[in-house]
């Protein structure tokens, strides 16, 4: 008698009771990571819709400069310090639900925010909304690294949908309040109500792919007639430790956005993973740990956000009044420095595979003090390609400096995240108000030139940055880092 348990020949024919076991290859529907993405989308949405209601307030409410910069930093502050928050939560137990949830109090904040009567209550809804922001990208990037099984190209999938959604934002607010004023804000709660749907949706598709799986390797065990042959399978990221979006990412606004980690993480239950990298170290300095050129690094950051939040927040009132084309040549500047994300990030890592993190980093630092000075300086509608030169400047280093950090302190990567994607994104939005603040003492033109400056202060302090060795997954050294090709 044919022992099948142990033929080659067994397992390419199973037997029509085996077979029968097998899930089908057809799909109904879209995938769990396509899903993911469009919900991704429909969460960073309300990142990018809170600057793009400013010019809204100030028209309607007559808000000055700065108390309408206060309203980003409601949004951007409390966001950023409580993400990592719960990225730790999301390290110690699986929330599936914390995705559905999150989303619809994310869009419950800004579709308020137009109707609410104060503007102490103004803040705490955008506030409440950055908080539900916050709560979903650590979440949902442990799920999205499982329906992608944590490769490089679904995760560059994932954060793509949130940038696309950031970006999409100002066209949204300016389609809604723009059409029928800030009255119509609860309408902006509707993508929120197809991110939850999304959510589920991706959220039980993963479940039952992962229960195919099982029937798979239920019936190949079958087969080898429980020999120890069998696929022992892996669920990446659904257990044990998590990547670098557990740790919170991003989008600062976007995100980002910065989003969640591509990276594998085999360490078991235990600390933060990183691509083809180590696990974590228990939270004390490694022998590696540079925390000299982590903090130049993070200088570097700050002067970052403070430009970007300065931009997104008054770029749409600026180049109204720079053009006299009214609230649709703002719309279009805010879509146009948004949408650099969708595709800076990407070039960010194919430049960096070619020319190293640090030399890309140190160039968009210096190609963005230009670009900054033809928004400010630059009279009528030829300011526009400055804005777009200004956002492939500022969003080109962005998920670099995150592999860059996590690479100077190989022992603390968990902090390295929280601070380059979380801390000093906040310390940019405090800057808003002082900036709306010397607007309204001056003009927002005077209030805005300082600006360039700080692209040029990063890029001293990037000067003699060295360029880490992050060891690859077989030990070998890789100078771009874990993710910087993606």
């Amino acid at each position: 008698m044919p022992n099948n348990r142990s033929t080659p020949s067994a397992l390419a024919h199973p037997s029509p009771r085996t077979r029968t076991r097998l899930p089908s290859r057809s799909r109904s529907g879209p995938g769990p990571l396509t899903l993911l993405s469009l919900g991704h989308a429909c969460v960073d949405v309300y990142q990018g819709a809170v600057a793009a209601l400013v010019p809204y307030f100030l028209a309607e409410r007559a808000y000055s400069y700065a108390a309408a910069s206060g309203i980003v930093l409601a949004a951007s502050l409390l966001s950023s310090v409580v993400q990592p928050l719960f990225g730790a939560l999301t390290d110690r137990w699986r929330l599936p639900w914390l995705l559905p949830v999150s989303t619809l109090v994310g869009g419950a904040g800004v579709a308020l925010a137009g109707v609410t009567g104060s503007y102490p209550l103004t803040l705490t809804v955008i506030a409440v909304s950055g908080i539900g922001v916050a709560a979903y990208h650590p979440e949902s990037a442990r799920v999205a690294r499982a329906a992608g099984r944590g490769t490089h190209t679904s995760m560059g999938w994932f954060s793509l949908g949130g940038n696309l959604g950031f970006a999409a934002a100002p066209l949204l607010v300016a389609a809604v309040v723009g059409t029928a004023g800030l009255r119509a804000s609860p309408l902006l709660g509707l993508p929120a109500v197809a991110g939850a749907g999304l959510c589920v949706a991706a959220t039980r598709a993963i479940r039952a792919r992962r229960g195919a799986e099982e029937d798979v390797r239920g019936a190949e065990t079958d087969l080898r007639g429980g020999s120890g042959g069998g696929c022992a399978g892996r669920d990446d990221g659904e257990e044990g430790g998590n990547g670098l979006g557990a740790s919170g990412e991003g989008r600062a606004g976007r995100d980002g956005n910065g989003d969640g980690g591509a990276g594998r993480d085999d360490g078991g239950s235990g600390g933060q993973g990183r691509s083809g990298g180590q696990g974590g170290s228990g939270g004390r300095d490694g022998p590696g740990d540079d925390w000299w050129s982590f903090g130049r690094l993070s200088g570097a950051i700050v002067c970052r956000s403070i430009v970007f939040v300065g931009l997104s927040t008054f770029v749409p009132v600026f180049v109204r009044e720079r053009t006299g084309w009214g609230e649709q040549a703002g719309t279009a500047a805010l879509f146009v420095l948004y949408l650099g994300g969708a595709v800076g990030t990407v070039a960010g890592g194919r430049l960096a595979g070619r020319f190293g993190r640090v030399a890309v980093v140190r160039w968009s630092y210096a190609a963005t003090v230009p670009a900054v000075a033809g928004v400010v300086l630059v009279p009528g509608p030829a300011l526009y390609p400055f804005i777009a030169l200004t956002s492939a400047g500022l969003y080109v280093p962005f998920s670099l400096h995150v592999t860059l950090g996590q690479d100077y302190l190989p022992g603390r990567m968990g902090t390295a995240s929280g601070v380059t994607l979380g801390l000093t994104v906040s310390v940019g939005g405090v800057a808003g108000p002082l900036i709306g603040a010397l607007a309204d003492a001056t003009s927002l033109r005077f209030a805005l030139a300082p600006l360039i400056v700080f692209p040029a202060v990063g890029r001293l302090l990037l000067r003699g940055l060295r360029e880490p060795v992050a060891p690859g997954a077989d030990g070998a050294v890789s100078p771009t880092g874990p993710r910087a090709t993606r």
